[in-house]
């Protein structure tokens, strides 16, 4: 346990704190166990700031600073009995980088590993010496102001050598929120570099650090007192950037209004690429397979625009293409075009002549379009009778589709639903075992003005019934980004939802908060009496999860959004899988990935080629719809592990939101315009709900 004592005086007194010097060797008999070390703040004489490590960061050789005292985390110090300065709730020591015995040694925050580069002892006269080197902690430079290095120096007992204890009990409880920073805007706008600037935001007690990001992936992190960042950019993208605000206490804010920043080109480029060569390919079945020699340009070629009888039918930045669903016994022509970063495109090449075979021979036979809409359908649940279900995201209700007819009838707009500005609204949708005559409810997930939750609400005669909605479980934080929103029923009857970390990676790991999680529930919204924290939670360190599937076994699947990388996770009782300090295979803070307990993803993919949301499986092939990839991906679920990873529909119908399994064992499919798929405006999207046949 940690000792907590109401204050400790800002001098340093051997008599009046015989447990603080009896650990750190100055004292007498200890009054506590010697296991137990205070945690206080350190605060320099020369400039009243505390001993801080930069930014907050958990990430090893983070540079330790002076910085305006506010009782976090990161200026809380223990003094151990093993002789080191723990902060970060114990998980780092301070250390003098590579060991160094010579003046002028950076001090940083790093892995505890006792050697003696970590070891200190505070000294009578105030002043923290490393008994190494003999060398003292220093504030660089006698510096006094905000963010001022540390580093080692001789000892001379100066103010900027002298350390006094300060708070020792963490402040007063925070919860919160820094109000949203506002008014950004761009300056010194290049194709690879920007200027972004912000109005200041309130808190009750401080900002800490702003939070800059682009739809969703995180750009970078500036302290609080900063309202400008430098932005490096990708030449002729386009982005939303928009900015968070957070506290000391790790509140973050509501994200900022989203600024569109298109990104202009490094140099005109008016030259199409060259006409592709060498087109060739083969048939199996109702599924051609396409090959060709690369295009040459004067800057890059970046894509090929592949046509079907004179329309495009998908894009691909490789050189083959795998065009399923075909027609039997059907002569297609084909022809391809290369296009490069702004848009120039070349001729299209001589056309190929293929002939489909008679019979669907791979794993996809076809994909025929069932609806259009004018919102974006997120979830989606197919019912004994063949009515589909969706949800609409924007406009905020349920549309029942007789997939015989193609009629589409809205049930209803689902009450006290808000979006985000961003990825929020209405979103998953799941039916229990025996819908709609044993048991009528139809479960919501949903962003609200406040939070996320999750609702049921009756299915009755094909109409809703609003005056019946139950608010299951709430408190599941939101943000633009990171709400998560999947629902599933298992094998075993209960509810599980995937929920985002509503961008605050701190809640991925604190098994009391709901966020970052996938959670598992009663049908009545009460915890089952087996979950492993005696709460809701039934996984976590969790990004931004969107994908929820049962395979054969009753094992489940899980489809989570990565900053830099996607993952697909198989999902154990009371597993951590790793978020924030670990994002797929990719260490990004402590000891990463190699943290001991976090669980690997099954399957890795780049963002590019990903940005997967809902997943399905059938007959235990795994199906998973992606929104920058554009695509459909398979796998085959082997033991553990996924096997013979396909891509099917590249670029074909472009973003992919929602997988579901369709009640005669083939797949629903919807698309997610990217015109509005950003933004909470309903009805300012083209999207499309498909029936995809799969291969008895």
């Amino acid at each position: 346990m940690r000792y907590f004592p109401d204050r400790l005086a800002a001098t340093l007194d051997a008599s009046r704190h015989p447990a603080l010097y009896a650990i750190v060797g100055l004292g007498a008999a200890a009054a506590m166990p010697v296991h137990a070390a205070p945690s206080a703040t350190l605060v320099s004489a020369s400039s009243q700031r505390c001993l801080d490590v930069s930014k907050g960061s958990p990430e090893p050789r983070t540079p330790a600073i002076i910085y305006d005292c506010h009782g976090g985390a990161n200026q809380q110090w223990e003094f151990t009995a093993a002789g080191e300065l723990r902060t970060l709730g114990g998980t780092r020591c301070l250390d003098i980088t590579g060991g160094s015995t010579r003046p002028q040694a950076i001090v940083q925050s790093y892995t505890c590993h006792g050697g003696p580069n970590q070891k200190w002892t505070l000294r009578p006269d105030n002043t923290i010496v490393n008994p190494n080197s003999g060398l003292c902690l220093t504030v660089r430079g006698a510096g006094t102001a905000n963010l001022t290095g540390i580093d080692t120096w001789p000892c001379e007992g100066t103010t900027h050598q002298q350390w006094s204890v300060g708070e020792t009990a963490p402040p007063p409880a925070d919860t919160q929120a820094p109000t949203p920073p506002r008014n950004l805007a761009i300056s010194a706008l290049a194709c690879r570099s920007a200027t972004l600037r912000w109005t200041a935001s309130t808190d009750n007690v401080g900002v800490a650090y702003y939070d800059i990001y682009r739809d969703g992936q995180a750009l970078g992190t500036v302290g609080g007192s900063t309202l400008t960042a430098q932005l490096v950019l990708v030449p002729g993208a386009s982005w939303g950037v928009y900015v968070n605000a957070r506290d000391a206490a790790g509140n973050v804010s509501q994200a900022s209004t989203s600024l569109r920043v298109n990104i202009p080109q490094c140099q005109a480029d008016t030259q199409p690429p060259s006409t592709p060569t060498g087109l060739r390919g083969t048939v199996a079945g109702t599924t051609a397979t396409l090959n060709w020699t690369a295009a040459t340009d004067n800057v890059a070629v970046v894509a090929y625009d592949i046509y079907r009888d004179n329309a495009p039918v998908g894009t691909t930045g490789t050189l083959g293409y795998t065009d399923a669903g075909l027609a039997a016994n059907t002569t297609y022509q084909y022809a391809l075009a290369a296009r490069d970063a702004q848009g120039n495109v070349s001729p299209r090449g001589p056309a190929l002549s293929l002939t489909s075979g008679s019979a669907c021979t791979d794993a996809i036979c076809s994909a025929e379009s069932m609806a259009n809409d004018t919102d974006i359908p997120w979830g989606l649940v197919a019912l004994p009778d063949g009515t589909v279900l969706y949800s609409r995201r924007d406009a905020q209700d349920i549309i029942a589709l007789n997939p015989v007819t193609g009629v589409r009838e809205s049930l209803g707009v689902i009450p006290n639903v808000q979006g985000t500005d961003g990825e929020g609204g209405l979103l998953g949708l799941a039916i229990p075992p025996g819908f709609p005559d044993q048991d009528p409810w139809l479960y919501i997930y949903h962003t609200s003005p406040t939070d996320n939750r999750i609702v049921r609400v009756r299915y009755q005669d094909g109409t809703l019934n609003p005056a019946s909605l139950q608010v299951l479980l709430k408190g599941m934080g939101r943000n633009k980004f990171h709400n998560g929103g999947r629902l599933r029923f298992g094998p075993d009857g209960k509810l599980y939802a995937t929920t985002g970390d509503a961008q605050n990676g701190a809640y991925a790991q604190d098994i009391q908060h709901l966020s970052g999680k996938v959670l598992r529930l009663n049908p009545d919204g009460t915890v089952p009496a087996d979950n492993p924290f005696g709460n809701h939670v039934w996984s976590y360190g969790h990004r931004n999860p969107q994908g929820l599937a049962f395979d054969s076994l009753g094992r489940l699947w899980e489809q989570e959004f990565g900053d830099s990388q996607d993952e697909t996770n198989l999902i154990i009782k009371g597993g951590n899988y790793g978020w924030p300090a670990c994002e797929g295979i990719l260490s990004r803070s402590g000891t990463g990935c190699a943290t001991p307990g976090y669980i690997a993803p099954k399957y890795t993919y780049r963002n590019t080629d990903g940005s997967c949301s809902g997943i399905a499986i059938v007959r235990d092939s795994l199906y998973i719809a992606c929104l920058a990839g554009e695509r459909l991906y398979r796998s085959e679920i082997r033991g553990t592990g996924l096997a013979n990873v396909r891509q099917f529909f590249v670029g074909t119908y472009g973003r992919l939101r929602t997988v579901e399994p369709s009640i005669d064992g083939n797949l629903w499919m919807t698309s997610s315009d990217a015109a509005g798929d950003k933004d909470s405006i309903p009805n300012n999207t083209d999207t499309e709900i498909f029936k995809v046949m799969l291969k008895p």
